[in-house]
């Protein structure tokens, strides 16, 4: 086998690559807006590496990966399972693997408080490739903080030259891949494939808040297109209200804006979710269910608080369509999140947790979204 140098040309989907004294970290926000975030959530899902992917070019018949991955464990919630590599050869899915150990991350919902036990890195082995030329992606754990330590190879290997349209998006836990199936069957990943893009997935699992550095990152990152996701989190967060949100919207547009004037610009409002379409935040996991063993979700506003200026489902669609209209932007656009996921889909694809798409929901939304946003837009 072949020590294959990890470096930054082969990591695609990265904001930026971390050196420890073992090997390298993905951020998926830039060390600037880390620092200026306070909350270990966010910090954690950032460092989660959704979109994250390692492609090159190799006649290589066997392919190994060695990382130090974090696995979460939540007290008195079911196991989760080990994060998924996907492998992509030429385009297509081939293979799945998981890296077994790592280090172990427990936190205590009730009180958020958390302890980390140290572990050794493992191996996840592709092998029966094949010897002819080929492009490979290996796309890391989307749910699974991944410290990458060594690439080998039993044939040289190569980085691909970036000859794709970049598509950056950002948004909550549904794009960060939440019940998604793997890496590669996230939403936008599977957007991202059908329509030829390079994708750079700025979805944080209960972050898509409107922060500003979260502004910031996109506003310095390079695309053709960009895709914002916004409601869900600041409804489930119960973080601002009516008179807040819409203020703090243009904010966010205006900042992007300022590094991208000409770039073709979507504004998402959320998906389809029956916990929260008339009924404020905050949500809260369904502790009857968590006793059972399972993990859902629960709205616990009152719906007539929408009258002082809470903010549901329905109200956050109908705002982000008037900012969008009112901005009078040629380049700004407004998708309805339920042309992506609504009612009849919710009544076919019901949500397991009562919040987070199925896989293969996943797979609807990631094929609307390539149809109705990617394609017509040029991306």
């Amino acid at each position: 086998m072949i020590d294959v140098p990890l470096t930054t040309d082969l990591v695609r989907g990265a904001l930026e690559l971390e050196r420890t004294g073992r090997g390298l970290v993905p951020h998926r926000l830039p060390a600037r807006a880390r620092a200026q975030n306070s909350d270990p959530r966010l910090a954690m899902a950032e460092a989660q590496p959704a979109g994250v992917r390692l492609r090159f070019r190799t006649t290589a018949d066997v392919v190994e990966l060695e990382t130090l991955p974090t696995k979460q464990v939540y007290a008195g919630a079911p196991p989760r399972p080990d994060g998924v590599y996907d492998l992509l050869v030429d385009g297509s899915l081939i293979a799945q693997a998981s890296v077994a150990g790592g280090n172990t991350l427990t936190v205590d919902m009730a009180t958020g408080a958390s302890s980390l036990t140290a572990g050794s890195p493992g191996v996840v082995r592709f092998a029966g490739l094949g010897g002819h030329a080929k492009d490979v992606e290996i796309w890391l754990p989307h749910n699974e903080l991944t410290e990458l330590v060594a690439l080998r190879a039993d044939a040289p290997a190569e980085a691909v030259p970036s000859d794709r349209r970049v598509w950056l998006h950002h948004g909550s836990s549904i794009s960060h891949g939440s019940n998604a199936a793997s890496p590669a069957t996230t939403w936008p990943a599977l957007a991202a494939t059908a329509a030829g893009v390079d994708l750079v997935n700025l979805g944080f699992s209960g972050n898509a808040l409107l922060d500003p550095f979260t502004a910031r990152a996109l506003r310095d990152t390079p695309a053709d297109l960009i895709s914002v996701k916004l409601g869900i989190n600041v409804v489930n967060a119960d973080l601002m209200r009516l008179r807040a949100f819409g203020p703090a919207v243009h904010g966010f547009l205006d900042t992007i804006r300022d590094g991208h004037p000409d770039t073709p610009l979507v504004v998402v409002s959320p998906l389809y979710c029956p916990i929260h379409e008339q009924t404020p935040g905050p949500g809260d996991f369904d502790h009857a269910a968590l006793a059972r063993g399972e993990v859902r979700f629960r709205a616990t506003g009152d719906p007539a608080e929408r009258a002082a200026g809470k903010l549901t489902l329905e109200v956050i669609r109908d705002e982000l369509a008037r900012i969008v209209a009112q901005r009078q932007d040629p380049h700004l656009s407004y998708l309805d999140g339920l042309s992506l996921y609504g009612a009849e889909d919710f009544a076919e694809l019901p949500l397991p947790d009562d919040l987070h798409p199925s896989p293969a929901a996943h797979r609807r939304i990631g094929a609307r979204f390539a149809s109705l946003v990617l394609d017509f837009k040029g991306a």
